[in-house]
C-alpha cells in the first residue's frame, strides 16, 4: 500500500540509518581483505629473500670448499719441498726447493686468510637465513590467525548485512521505486539522504534555496530533492526566530519596515516563482 507523504518521510528518515550502516559494512567487507593481502605480500617477499640468500649461501660454500682444496694442495707442496731439502745434492736443487717452499708458504698464508673471510661470511649468512626462517614462520602464523579472524569478521558482516537488508525491505514497503533508487544512490554517496530545510536553508549542504521551492517543501505535498546536493528535504521550523534580529527597544510599531521594499520583495518572489519551481522539479525528476 502506497504511503502518504508524512509516512514516507518518516520511513525515509529511519531507512537512511539502516542503509548507511549497510553500506558501511559493504565497504568494510571490501577493505578487510586488504590488510591481509599486505601480510601475504610480506610473507612472499620474505620467502623470496630467503631463496635468494640461500642461493648466495650455497655459492659461497662452493667457493669456500674450492679455497680449502687449493689450501690443502699448497700445504702439500710446501711439505714436499721441505722433505726434499734433505735429499738436495746440488746448490741449484736447494735453491729450487727453497723457492718452492717460500712461494707455497706465502700462498698458504694468503689462502688461510681468504678461507677465514669465507667462513666468516658464511657464518653471517647462516645467521641471516636463520632469522629469515624465524620471520617466515612467525609471519605464516600471523597470516593463518588473521585469515581465521578475517573469515569470522566477514561472516559477521555478511550476517549483519542480511539482517539490515530485511529491515530495508520492510521500511521500503510503500515507497515508490524511483524515489527509493534515488535515495539509495544518495546514501551511498553521502550516508545522509534526507535532511531538514530550516527557513530557506538546506541542512545538508547549507545552501539557500529559492523561496518558492522552500515553500513547496514546507507544504509537504510531494518528495522534493535539494537542487544543490540532491538530498530529500523535509521542512523544520528554524530554532532562530525572526524576532531575534529586531532591536532590543523595538516597541512593535510598523514604521520599522519599509512597506514599499517589502512589496517589491513579494513581487520579485511571485515573478520568479514559476522559474524556480520549474528548475527544482527538473532536478528532482532527473
Amino acid at each position: 500500500m502506497q504511503k502518504n507523504m508524512t509516512e514516507t518521510l518518516e520511513s525515509l528518515k529511519k531507512l537512511q540509518d539502516v542503509l548507511a550502516e549497510k553500506y558501511d559494512l559493504e565497504v568494510k567487507i571490501e577493505d578487510l581483505p586488504k590488510s591481509l593481502d599486505g601480510s601475504k605480500e610480506g610473507l612472499e617477499r620474505f620467502k623470496k629473500e630467503y631463496l635468494q640468500l640461500n642461493d648466495t649461501y650455497e655459492a659461497e660454500k662452493e667457493k669456500r670448499d674450492s679455497v680449502k682444496e687449493e689450501l690443502d694442495q699448497t700445504v702439500k707442496n710446501r711439505e714436499e719441498g721441505e722433505k726434499g731439502m734433505d735429499a738436495a745434492q746440488t746448490h741449484r736443487e736447494y735453491e729450487v726447493l727453497e723457492k718452492q717452499i717460500s712461494e707455497a708458504a706465502a700462498k698458504e698464508d694468503e689462502l688461510r686468510k681468504e678461507l677465514q673471510a669465507e667462513e666468516h661470511k658464511l657464518s653471517e649468512m647462516s645467521s641471516s637465513l636463520k632469522d629469515l626462517e624465524d620471520l617466515i614462520a612467525s609471519t605464516e602464523s600471523e597470516v593463518n590467525s588473521s585469515e581465521q579472524n578475517l573469515n569470522k569478521q566477514l561472516d559477521d558482516c555478511s550476517s549483519s548485512i542480511a539482517s539490515l537488508t530485511k529491515k530495508e525491505e520492510k521500511m521500503s514497503d510503500g515507497i515508490d521505486s524511483e524515489t527509493l533508487i534515488k535515495f539509495q544512490r544518495i546514501i551511498r554517496r553521502n550516508r545522509k539522504g534526507i535532511v531538514a530545510v530550516k527557513g530557506k536553508v538546506c541542512d545538508g549542504c547549507h545552501m539557500i534555496l529559492p523561496a518558492q521551492f522552500a515553500n513547496e517543501v514546507r507544504q509537504g505535498d510531494k518528495i522534493m530533492f535539494c537542487p544543490y546536493c540532491s538530498r530529500i528535504l523535509f521542512y523544520e521550523e528554524s530554532a532562530v526566530s525572526y524576532s531575534s534580529f529586531l532591536p532590543e527597544d523595538y516597541d512593535g510599531s510598523d514604521d520599522l519596515y519599509d512597506e514599499d521594499l517589502l512589496k517589491d520583495e513579494d513581487d520579485y518572489d511571485a515573478e520568479n516563482a514559476d522559474e524556480e519551481k520549474a528548475s527544482s522539479d527538473d532536478y528532482a525528476n532527473e
